[in-house]
């Protein structure tokens, strides 16, 4: 991944958010997008935007392979970490599939569920 200095030292603080991240190639070239490094605060005038895309340095056949799984089945390149080594910042990408309507209902139906019964058994530990 190329960084900038002061998003490097944001990193290595632990100030990273992957929230609504994903990564997809452009012109032959991987970028990775909405990933949020917060602002380093020592480095004053000189800082760099939290959420500017960033390029991913992958071989070309990394990308050829990635692109066309991409525009095959309609996956999406989704970030899971950022790892420190050896002083370079090393992104591991996933492909993701998108969860259909009728799963997405299902899905919330549970999360309902599972909140109605926690709240319950709250609820009657309290009262004891």
């Amino acid at each position: 991944m190329v960084l900038l200095g002061s998003e490097i030292k944001s990193l290595r603080q632990g100030k990273c958010n992957f929230k609504d991240s994903y990564a997809a190639i452009d012109g032959g070239e991987a970028y990775l997008y909405n990933l949020h490094i917060a602002k380093y605060e020592k480095s004053g005038p000189f800082n760099h935007d939290p959420d500017r895309p960033r390029k991913l340095l992958l071989h070309k056949k990394e990308i050829a392979r990635l692109y066309g799984k991409i525009q095959e089945k309609g996956l999406t390149l989704v970030p899971l970490e950022i790892g420190l080594v050896g002083g370079w910042a090393k992104v591991t990408l996933a492909l993701g599939k998108g969860r259909r309507l009728v799963d997405k209902r299902e899905v919330l139906k549970k999360r309902s569920a599972m909140r109605e019964v926690h709240e319950a058994t709250q609820y009657e530990g309290k009262r004891r």
